[in-house]
């Protein structure tokens, strides 16, 4: 599964470290919340090829949904006995919520660590004031925030957010100095704007302009992480103190071990797997999905998203593909990969963009959104919807 490829100089000798709160993250790598994603199995998956190092948050969690105890959601923050620290990110809109489930969280332990989710572009949270839209309102942010870290006692609360509606309305500067006076540990960017969505080039440069204006918190860096090495070229270009990877890993986990090789200065250690060890990962993943549950062959249903990711580049015709994407049992995913060659190595087209890539949106807002930056009125718990981004 090893390659001994050259990455490039970028390499560090010495694993950088990252400090949340208590918590140290070395190397300073972070999974990315994603909905539907980011569940118990797949950190599982990724933890295991990092060998245990990094920092790993669930897919987000609604504030509302936590308080009310809603059963799917407390499905949703189970974590595995070998999750340490537990890290669990929560979206809302309302700070009395906001601070009721992050009361709830630390009084009655269910997590270690809180990350806010204010990154979300989706039409149907934004068009309600929520998500990536909210840090425009600069008064609300900040009483989410006091709520949040008020309520958190000990535990570590952190946000992950973009750079603002679109170039016209940025908010990530302010957004981050009212994250420094409102006690939030580390703040993170997607350099992207809600009207980007997934498309374009994500900005690097805010990241670094970020890093400059709040030096008193970790500042870490997400958007188009596809390779270790570009983990490495982000810090290196930004200055900031961790990366957060998303779409990067989906369908390949093991781009956690490329990255922690990458940080801890061996570069020639890429994860190069043939088609056969994809094979296994696969049958792993939705194994791990029906032991969750507790259910195979709903596990295997969940599993069925993740297949294209894992078969991106490989030799695999069109029926086949659909074939797997259909599979409702275990033996059913097995018997359609071992009819594959599976001999086949780690194709040179695997390792770019994956994931949504759609971008230029127009950004859907509440009537008279844009005209005060401070009014919070407009903003109600209707916007608390079960989905993420970021």
């Amino acid at each position: 599964m090893r390659d001994n490829g050259a990455m490039s100089t970028l390499a560090s000798p010495t694993a950088p470290t990252l400090q949340i709160g208590p918590h140290t993250a070395r190397p300073p790598v972070v999974l990315a919340p994603m909905a539907g994603i980011t569940n118990a199995p797949f950190r599982t998956l990724c933890r295991e090829f990092s060998g245990g190092k990094g920092l790993f948050v669930s897919e987000m969690i609604t504030t509302r949904a936590l308080v009310e105890r809603n059963e799917k959601t407390m499905q949703l923050i189970r974590f595995d006995e070998s999750e340490r620290p537990r890290s669990i990110q929560l979206y809302g809109v309302d700070p009395v919520t906001v601070g009721k489930a992050v009361r709830m969280i630390a009084e009655e332990g269910l997590a270690d660590h809180i990350d806010l989710n204010f990154g979300c572009p989706v039409p149907k949270v934004t068009r309600k004031g929520g998500g990536s839209a909210l840090p425009y309102k600069r008064n609300l942010l900040r009483s989410i925030l006091r709520e949040a870290v008020g309520g958190a006692g000990d535990l570590p609360v952190t946000i992950k957010m973009r750079k603002g509606i679109d170039d016209d309305h940025l908010t990530y500067l302010d957004a981050g100095r009212i994250a420094v006076e409102e006690g939030v540990t580390a703040v993170a960017l997607h350099g992207r704007t809600t009207a980007q969505h997934y498309g374009g080039t994500a900005d690097w440069d805010a990241i670094a302009r970020l890093k400059e204006h709040v030096p008193e918190i970790p500042v870490l860096g997400n958007g188009d992480i596809w390779s270790a090495e570009d983990a490495l070229r982000m810090v290196r270009e930004t200055g900031c103190d961790g990366v957060v990877v998303g779409r990067g890993c989906l369908g390949r986990p093991w781009l956690f071990a490329d990255l922690v090789a990458a940080f801890e200065g061996r570069p020639q250690d890429l994860t190069r797997p043939a088609l056969r060890e994809v094979a296994d990962v696969m049958v792993r993943h939705a194994t791990l999905l029906g032991e969750w549950i507790g259910d195979e062959s709903r596990g295997v249903i969940d599993f069925r998203k993740h297949v294209a990711w894992y078969l991106k580049g490989f030799a695999v015709g069109s029926e086949m593909r659909k074939r797997l994407a259909v599979t409702s049992s275990l033996e059913e995913l097995r018997a359609g990969l071992d009819e594959l060659d599976l001999d086949q190595p780690w194709p040179a087209g695997a390792d770019g963009p994956r994931g949504r890539t759609s971008g230029n949106n127009r950004v859907v807002l509440p009537d008279g959104w844009l005209k005060d930056p401070y009014d919070c009125a407009g903003v109600g718990e209707e916007a608390e919807l079960d989905t993420s981004g970021g």
